[in-house]
C-alpha cells in the first residue's frame, strides 16, 4: 500500500506565490519519476511538471519560467513552487509518483489540493 499526500493549496492574488508538497508513504521500494498534474473545471489533467530519481526536471509549456519542481528522496517529498501566478492557474493541482512497491511497479495518485488564484 502507497499513499501520496498534497498540502500548500488554497487562495492566492494573481501575481502571488505558492509552495505545494506532496509526501510518499507506505510499501515503497524505489520511487521513480514524481509530479504534479492539473485539472481546472471543463479541462482535461495537463502535466505541469515532472523530475526524475537524478533531479531532472520537465515543465508544462504553460508554467516554464514560473514553476519549479523539486524532491527530497530521503523525505520521500516532491514540492511545487509557484511563482507569478495567473487565473488560469486555478485547478486541482493532484501529485504522481511512480513507484516499486515489495510486489510491483506502478503510478500513484495524491487525492489533489485546490488551488485559486483571484484578481
Amino acid at each position: 500500500q502507497v499513499q501520496l499526500v498534497e498540502s500548500g493549496g488554497g487562495l492566492v492574488q494573481a501575481g502571488g506565490s505558492l509552495r505545494l508538497s506532496c509526501a510518499a508513504s507506505g510499501t515503497i521500494q524505489t520511487i521513480f519519476d514524481m509530479g504534479w498534474y492539473r485539472q481546472a473545471p471543463g479541462k482535461q489533467r495537463e502535466l505541469v511538471a515532472t523530475v526524475t530519481s537524478d533531479g531532472l526536471s520537465r515543465y508544462g509549456d504553460s508554467v516554464k519560467g514560473r514553476f519549479t519542481i523539486s524532491r527530497d528522496n530521503a523525505k520521500k517529498m516532491v514540492d511545487l513552487q509557484m511563482n507569478s501566478l495567473k487565473l488560469e492557474d486555478t485547478a486541482v493541482y493532484f501529485c504522481q509518483a511512480n513507484i516499486r512497491t515489495w510486489i510491483r511497479r506502478d503510478d500513484f495518485w495524491g487525492q489533489g489540493t485546490q488551488v485559486t488564484v483571484s484578481s
